[in-house]
């Protein structure tokens, strides 16, 4: 059993082993204004998470069992244009014969694509010069100079490998995050 001590003339209780009554109320007061703190940040937190359809958006699977050599696809991802392109040969050896040193944005097509599938190019479509929207993907959209896709905003040439040939964007169409689930579906994102 504690035994408590008073002091007269302070009016403070102290138990023997020196704990005071002003001690605990001091503990207990920051105690609640640390889960009052929690409780008002709490919401502000959760209000910076994605929304439901956010999340609902965050990957894209696509079907390409029937996109036949030569045909591209228009799809979307995170509200933004993705094309996927079956290359023919003639495409992949075009892209294949341009020296990769010559290239403003040096990538090849082995690079931009994955491995077994070298055939199906995926891009955003989106110019990485001011963000319009390529022309190329549809049949008899105009392809530019490569034979690719073409910037009707700037000028910005592409070719079949999406890469910039000519113009003012600074870099390649960008690849985004994808993977075959199987030999006909494609996961991007």
């Amino acid at each position: 059993m504690a035994t408590t001590t008073g002091n007269p003339e302070t009016g403070e209780t102290t138990t023997k082993d020196g704990v005071r009554r002003r001690d605990f109320i001091e503990i207990a007061a920051v105690s609640v204004a640390g889960v009052g703190g929690l409780v008002m940040v709490y919401p502000l937190v959760s209000q910076m998470a994605p929304s439901a359809d956010v999340l609902a958006a965050s990957t894209t699977e696509l079907d390409i069992s029937t996109l036949e050599a030569g045909q591209a696809i228009v799809t979307e991802f995170r509200k933004q244009p993705v094309f996927v392109r079956r290359l023919t040969q003639a495409e992949i050896d075009e892209a294949n014969a341009v020296p990769t040193g010559s290239l403003r944005d040096a990538e090849s097509l082995e690079d931009r694509t994955q491995p077994g599938h070298e055939d199906v190019l995926v891009v955003m479509g989106v110019c990485t010069h001011l963000g319009c929207v390529p022309l190329g993907a549809v049949t008899g959209e105009n392809k530019g100079e490569y034979n690719g896709y073409f910037c009707p905003c700037h000028g910005s040439h592409y070719d079949t490998a999406a890469r910039i040939r000519k113009g003012p964007a600074p870099t390649n169409l960008l690849v985004p995050d994808y993977t075959f689930a199987s030999d006909t579906t494609i996961v991007i994102g």
